[in-house]
This record gives C-alpha cells, sequence and structure tokens, in this order.
C-alpha cells in the first residue's frame, strides 16, 4: 500500500473493503507526522543562525526517519490484522470442533489485531519529542510545520487507540483486555498532555 499513489490509496479506503481502514490511517499520520519533524529538522541544519541545534536536528531528522519508514510498514501491517480477523469470522462453524476452533481463532487474530495498533500507538507518540524539539529549537520559519507534526501525532495515537479499544470488546481474556485498557488509558492521557506543551509553544 505504501508504494500506490495518493490518490489510488484514497480511492481504497474510499470503497466498500473494510481495509484499509482507521488502523492503517493511523500509521499513515503517524508516517506524516514523522516526515513533518524530519523536514523542519533538515531546514535548519546547516544554517548559521541555528549552529547551537545542529547536533540536536540532526539527531531528530534521524529518529524522524527511522519512525517514518516503520510506519509506513504498519499501513500494511494493520490491514493484514484485520484480514486476518475476518478469516476467522469466515470459518465454519457447523460441529462442536469446528465452533471451538473458531472461536480459539478469533480471540487468537482479535487479540494480534489489538496488539498491532497499540504498537503504531506507541511509536507515533515516540514523535512527540522530536515535534517539540522542532517547534522550540527548530527553524522558526517552519514552526506551524512542527505544530503540525505534533497534532498529526496526536491523532496517529488516539486513532491508533481506537482500533485497540474495538477490538478489546471481542476478546475473552480478562486479564489482557484490562491490560491492554489500562495502556491505552495511560497513553492517551499522555499524548494529550505532551500535544497541548507543544502547542503552548506555537508564537501564534
Amino acid at each position: 500500500m505504501k508504494n500506490m499513489t495518493i490518490d489510488e490509496f484514497a480511492a481504497m479506503v474510499a470503497s466498500n473493503s473494510p481495509v484499509p481502514g482507521g488502523g492503517s490511517i493511523a500509521a499513515l499520520s503517524g508516517a506524516l507526522s514523522a516526515a513533518l519533524a524530519q523536514m523542519v529538522a533538515n531546514l535548519t541544519i546547516g544554517k548559521k543562525k541555528y549552529a547551537d541545534s545542529e547536533a540536536e536536528m540532526r539527531e531528530v531528522s534521524e529518529k524522524a526517519e527511522a519512525l517514518r519508514h516503520t510506519l509506513l510498514e504498519d499501513i500494511e501491517r494493520d490491514s493484514q490484522a484485520y484480514n486476518r480477523v475476518m478469516e476467522a469470522y469466515r470459518m465454519a462453524k457447523d460441529t462442536d470442533e469446528e465452533k471451538l476452533l473458531r472461536n480459539n481463532a478469533i480471540e487468537q487474530s482479535a487479540r494480534k489485531a489489538a496488539e498491532v495498533p497499540f504498537q503504531v500507538a506507541c511509536i507515533a507518540y515516540e514523535i512527540m519529542p522530536l515535534a517539540e524539539a522542532a517547534v522550540a529549537r527548530g527553524n522558526a520559519n517552519a514552526v506551524t510545520d512542527g505544530l503540525v507534526a505534533a497534532m498529526m501525532a496526536r491523532t496517529a495515537v488516539l486513532s491508533a487507540l481506537f482500533n485497540v479499544r474495538i477490538n478489546l470488546g471481542t476478546i475473552s481474556d480478562a486479564d489482557f483486555v484490562k491490560e491492554y485498557s489500562e495502556k491505552s488509558d495511560r497513553l492517551q492521557n499522555d499524548v494529550l498532555a505532551y500535544e497541548k506543551k507543544i502547542l503552548e509553544l506555537s508564537p501564534f
């Protein structure tokens, strides 16, 4: 999917297929966030005015590039996780044995479909300090790009967590559900607080 044109990918999302859906869009939002943070860093590197932040911006650029590539791969990974859920629901359920196999497959695929977007949310959260550095010490002419990077990272985190929570609703393992519910709540609170902190650096 990452090799599609923007128009092709948007058309695929708009189709009557459930994938790619919100989870893939969360990963894409994160990738774009990382790209913006990297852009601000690259617009800062080499400028005499920002010599003091040169080393930091090089580090921001390298980290953002790595996160961008990971999140682009996650666009496909999230869709694959959801496809396995749909395959499980299509399994035969005529006999008791088939029902047991189907229920186990649904449980396992739903767990994976919760774990993948949670990983996406965690990766997207890693962009926040990069966006903060870009806004606080990057090229002032690109400060709005850094602010948008923070907002897109927040959107990626919250969007991915929605997908975690909807899949938790089909999982019978109470301990797993409790663990991921609590981790999701903490991450949501953290990213909202971090975004607020970054947006307060806005000169506008």
